[in-house]
């Protein structure tokens, strides 16, 4: 049984994500939590509003975002239902990120599920903040999916990594997982940049022929300015269906948080990232 999370903010891409992780895990026996987070600063302020009154406005939001959780679950089994899925109805009043990670060590998540947002003329939005937020410092593995990425079989996953340190079993567990579980095939995209070390790929090797022996290897050199489009083109030239790797310094995932603006416009993700994490990475 895999325990999937589910955060939603109600929007249309958060929902597609829900949709694409029903789809995705169709033939998998899941316990699904849909997790809607309510801010203070959104809708109280103590030194505006009597006790009572808060807590009057408190109580309608908090039973509208449950009816709202209820109508997309209700939804989804009228819909496709599925015997295999159960899902779970959770609102919470907290700060998002410690809301995330206490559900999930709570109910002891798998898999984070979430949306990102779209692109939209200069301001080209790689990931919305919340789900930025969630890859850098939630404890749990998440699964990106593109504004209006229609769920399709993951027959190709592609793995990058530049091997800035040696990999472990526990680390690649979920990717394993998936590629069993889909029966894809794994490509190994071996990008040597300036962190690159010839050393640790050499190591790296012997442990993707162990646990990844049917994966196929490609390996390309690029500088920093090429590195986006670069990666992009792989995926379309290959088919990519899934995007992974592990979420450490100076990695593919850390520069798109910090590169400039101008650098994010010309490059997109327009299928699902799957970010794990490095042991003792995270806060």
């Amino acid at each position: 049984m895999k325990t999937i999370l589910l955060p939603t903010d109600f929007s249309k891409n958060s929902i597609n994500a829900i949709k694409y992780a029903t789809e995705l895990f169709k033939n998998e026996v899941c316990d699904f939590y849909v997790l809607n987070v309510q801010k203070a600063s959104s809708f109280i302020s103590d030194d505006m509003m009597s006790v009572s009154t808060s807590t009057t406005i408190y109580s309608t939001l908090i039973d509208a975002a449950k009816k709202s959780i209820s109508n997309i679950i209700s939804g989804i089994e009228i819909k496709k239902k599925n015997s295999n899925h159960k899902f779970h109805s959770i609102v919470d009043y907290d700060n998002f990120i410690d809301s995330i990670n206490q559900t999930s060590k709570k109910y002891q998540v798998d898999l984070i599920v979430m949306g990102t947002k779209g692109a939209s003329g200069l301001q080209r939005v790689l990931f919305g903040s919340n789900t930025a937020r969630v890859m850098q410092r939630c404890n749990v593995p998440v699964l990106a999916i593109p504004d209006g990425c229609k769920f399709t079989s993951l027959k190709k996953i592609a793995f990058t990594t530049n091997h800035i340190n040696i990999f472990t079993v526990e680390e690649l567990a979920t990717l394993k997982w998936l590629v069993e579980f889909c029966k894809s095939e794994l490509y190994i995209l071996h990008v040597a940049d300036e962190h690159h070390l010839a050393q640790k790929q050499m190591q790296n090797m012997e442990f993707f022929d162990v646990h990844f022996p049917n994966a196929s290897h490609d390996f390309i050199d690029v500088n920093y300015k090429d590195m986006f489009d670069t990666v992009h083109k792989y995926l379309t030239d290959n088919n990519i269906n899934l995007l992974a790797m592990i979420s450490e310094k100076h990695s593919f995932l850390e520069r798109l948080f910090t590169k400039h603006a101008i650098e994010t416009f010309a490059f997109s993700i327009d299928v699902p990232f799957l970010v794990m994490e490095r042991a003792n990475e995270k806060n």
